[in-house]
């Protein structure tokens, strides 16, 4: 029989610095296969004057005017793409968190705020809705709609309540640790533009929305809190949701004030008129970015699972899960990838530099020191809390190396200050915005 030979701590250093390169190349690759150019490409097209849209076709010439409102960290990208397989000069209002390279002609550009709303994003909501309010029976309104729409387009529906209040109570609904689905929920009640109310003050032009998704597949009209959709949601459970939360504490005056006395308004719901001529396609979502993942894992010679089962679950429990099937995968391979989709959650209560991807890595790093597994978590947007990086990588080398450099994990992670950790480490994932935005990746690998 052979004698197994030791392996030495340079040769396991090695292997985990290469598998985190594979980690790292997976999600780079998904990033690249799921861009809105080629989104675009499959579901958009034009061809003798004729607009399609998935499977609908729309005759321009038959529309007085056309009116193009893009809106989300994608809103420029979106636009951008949208014109190119049009071919033709389109016009309108694109309000985005970040700014673009160029500027598209004929276009009214705003920078609106994420994760909180600015004067920008009132701006770009009183432009929108002036303009939505003069289209007619013949007007064609094309909706570009990506995440962070929520914040970067913004109307209070109360008056009352200053941009200082609306940044405050977005604030509260951020630390939370809701879902974004509840959070989204409560945005759209307080909103003069979202829960469908932006397709009210169309009506009764043709409306047709073109989504890039953040949000789960069954739940679309949360996506940018549903501005063109008929809202799911209702009153009662805002009040419910705030209420579970405890959210109420946290909320500004005027706010607080709506929930307790429950004058919050409804919302247009399925079957409004106001949605008699809007139209909706979904042409990219976070199952594409797991699809691509998946693909190159696999070419990489590993045995691959996706697990979407932790959407929306708390990071702590969402790692402790996806670790335990990560093993007992590795118990039938040689070499496992675990792929995750979707947002977990994790409710902050320190003042540190980072996010959810990182804060997640960082605990996985601690229940995988000395095992032969890599993990990377980021966003697709290439922002990651108030971070300047999309997330980070973590291995079984990652606490000691930490140590090493007298730097304390357990503590990092109580002070959800994992960022200034892993840039001393140069573990960090940083892209830079990506012009898109598919919610969370994340990438376990066993070896």
């Amino acid at each position: 029989m052979a004698e197994h030979l030791p392996v030495h701590l340079d040769d396991r250093d090695q292997q985990a610095r290469e598998v985190r390169q594979v980690a790292r190349d997976v999600f780079l690759h998904a990033l690249a296969e799921a861009s809105i150019a080629q989104a675009f490409a499959r579901h958009v097209g034009s061809e003798r004057g004729t607009l399609r849209v998935g499977e609908d076709l729309y005759d321009l010439s038959s529309f007085a005017n056309i009116l193009v409102v893009s809106l989300g960290k994608a809103g420029h990208t979106m636009a951008e793409a949208l014109t190119t397989q049009l071919g033709s000069v389109l016009s309108g209002v694109i309000s985005s968190p970040v700014d673009p390279d160029g500027q598209l002609p004929h276009f009214r550009y705003y920078r609106g705020g994420h994760p909180l709303p600015n004067a920008e994003s009132l701006l770009a909501a009183r432009t929108i809705l002036r303009a939505l309010k003069n289209q007619t029976l013949h007007s064609l309104v094309i909706y570009l709609i990506s995440g962070g729409g929520s914040a970067v387009v913004e109307k209070p529906i109360d008056p009352a309540i200053t941009l200082e209040d609306l940044a405050g109570t977005y604030q509260a609904l951020v630390l939370s640790g809701a879902p974004i689905a509840e959070i989204n929920a409560i945005r759209k009640h307080l909103s003069a533009v979202k829960g469908g109310r932006m397709a009210q003050a169309a009506s009764p032009a043709q409306q047709v929305s073109i989504m890039v998704s953040d949000v789960p597949d069954h739940q679309l009209d949360a996506l940018a809190s549903g501005p063109t959709m008929p809202d799911t949601t209702t009153v009662e459970e805002c009040y419910d949701i705030a209420r579970r939360n405890k959210m109420l504490k946290a909320f500004p005056e005027p706010v607080r004030q709506l929930f307790e006395k429950q004058l919050l308004i409804e919302t247009p719901k399925p079957g409004d008129d106001v949605f008699a001529r809007s139209r909706f396609w979904p042409i990219l979502s976070n199952n594409t970015a797991q699809a691509a993942a998946a693909a190159k894992a696999a070419m990489s010679g590993f045995a691959v699972e996706v697990d979407n089962s932790v959407d929306d679950q708390d990071y702590a429990k969402a790692a402790d899960h996806l670790l335990k099937r990560l093993r007992k995968l590795r118990k039938g391979v040689s070499k496992a990838c675990l792929i995750s989709g979707g947002e977990v959650t994790v409710k902050v209560n320190g003042k540190g530099t980072g996010g959810r991807n990182q804060q997640f890595a960082l605990y996985c790093a601690t229940k995988i020191a000395g095992e032969d597994i890599s993990v990377l978590s980021a966003g697709t947007d290439g922002i990651d809390g108030n971070s300047s990086a999309a997330g980070a990588i973590v291995d079984g080398t990652t606490v000691d190396r930490a140590r090493s450099l007298r730097l304390n994990p357990d503590s990092a992670l109580s002070r959800f200050d994992a960022y200034p950790l892993f840039d001393r480490l140069g573990d960090t994932v940083v892209t830079g915005p990506t012009g898109n935005n598919l919610r969370d990746l994340r990438i376990l690998l066993a070896y």
